[in-house]
């Protein structure tokens, strides 16, 4: 490990100025850094640590019922949530999916999606919930949809020196799921991942949400399967052409791990069965 200059602020302001510096990088897990820095494949002039700093970890339910999650809250604890079991339960799976136990103790939701793998586990849940992301910097604050929050692998519009604070998410689904597709039972990429979730009303959707990740460039909405879903009375056809609908959204590439006509084949296959689970939920 190459050495390096290493920094614990108290204040956002004090790690912006100090993040925003050439060739610095943020702490808060070290799940993905650390074993960057020990292959060399990650070589900070400074990391900087989020640690210290107040108000970035815990989940609230707030009056509106809509939850929010810091962006320094560990993996384990979105995991083991009762409010996000029972209101965003597809994030809850994703959560679970991360790694092994010891390494959930250690990571931070914040740094699972700012590191921006296409193939995050938690993405496909805030997804569905259509969560807001809160950025700070040392020149304000602003919240984007985390559907605008990515622009390719390893890429967001985080500017210099913005930090990733928490995660609003405002509509609890009336039923969740989330499936991995995958080798391994623990510690694997996804091949692919698929969250849904629905909100049903006298036996009709009214509202419908599917993420997907690790089958584009970015984690991605797929909204022409949600309006075939909206204002319908779920049946197998309809879920077939949602399936047909959400494949047809990715553009995925072929990999050591899964080629791209495997990846779209089971994009239709698990959106069909994380939609059924949904709605059996719901």
């Amino acid at each position: 490990m190459k050495s390096f200059e290493f920094f614990e602020p108290t204040t956002l302001a004090e790690a912006s100025n100090l993040f925003a510096k050439e060739h610095a990088q943020l702490l808060a897990g070290g799940t993905d850094l650390v074993i960057g820095m020990k292959a060399y494949t990650e070589t900070p002039a400074s990391v900087v640590s989020l640690e210290k700093i107040p108000g970035l970890t815990g989940i609230t339910v707030d009056n509106d019922n809509s939850i929010t999650i810091g962006a320094m809250t560990k993996v384990r604890e979105v995991e083991l949530s009762n409010d996000i079991r029972q209101h965003h339960t597809a994030l809850a799976e994703g959560a679970s999916e991360i790694g092994s136990i010891q390494i959930r103790n250690l990571a931070t939701i914040g740094g699972n999606i700012a590191h921006a793998s296409p193939a995050a586990d938690t993405v496909a849940g805030l997804l569905v919930a259509d969560a807001q992301v809160n950025i700070a910097s040392a020149n304000g604050e602003r919240s984007v949809p985390i559907n605008e929050l990515f622009t390719g692998p390893g890429q967001t519009v985080l500017k210099p020196g913005e930090i990733i604070t928490q995660f609003r998410l405002p509509n609890p689904a009336s039923g969740s799921h989330y499936i991995k597709h995958k080798i391994r039972e623990v510690m694997d990429l996804a091949f692919i991942g698929v969250a849904s979730a629905v909100d049903v009303q006298n036996g009709v959707i009214e509202e419908a949400r599917i993420g997907l990740a690790a089958v584009a460039p970015t984690p991605i909405r797929a909204t022409e399967a949600e309006d075939l879903l909206k204002g319908k009375r779920p049946t197998p056809e309809l879920l077939q052409q949602a399936g047909e609908a959400a494949a047809a959204a990715t553009s995925p590439i072929s990999d050591l791990r899964c080629s791209a006509e495997h990846r779209k084949e089971m994009v239709d296959v698990l959106t069909r069965r994380t939609l059924q689970n949904a709605l059996d939920r719901a």
